[in-house]
């Protein structure tokens, strides 16, 4: 199983091989796909970034969200929720901007890349 990276609006281009899950706060309207809470940052966690900025927000995630996880785990609970399918971790953020899944895929002990077509 391969983990990538992805937002919301980009999943058009993501092929079928790869499972998208979503593990934002909150989810696109409509979104019916897979979600992995344990990532998601959570109202308290999203509103720090919200109101005292991005090195704020990391320091809480990192600390309250991926301090309590073990990544092997989450490599785990991934592999066994997509049935072994390659998956994308989904959330809002363009690429460029900062995202937790930025610092999921950086934590995570394999590589993790953001999916972009014809490059995987």
């Amino acid at each position: 199983m391969k983990i990538y990276t992805t937002y919301f609006g980009y999943l058009k281009k993501l092929p079928t091989s790869i499972l998208p899950i979503s593990i934002a706060t909150r989810s696109i309207p409509g979104w019916n796909g897979l979600v992995y809470k344990d990532l998601s940052p959570g109202w308290e966690i999203w509103s720090i970034g919200k109101n005292c900025g991005w090195e704020s927000f990391k320091e809480a995630y990192t600390r309250d969200i991926l301090g309590k996880l073990d990544p092997h785990k989450v490599i785990k609970d991934l592999e066994k929720l997509s049935g072994g399918q390659d998956v994308a971790l989904v959330c809002y953020e363009k690429p460029g901007d900062n995202c937790h899944r930025h610092l999921v895929a950086d934590w995570l002990p394999i590589e993790v890349k953001e999916y972009e077509k014809n490059r995987t």
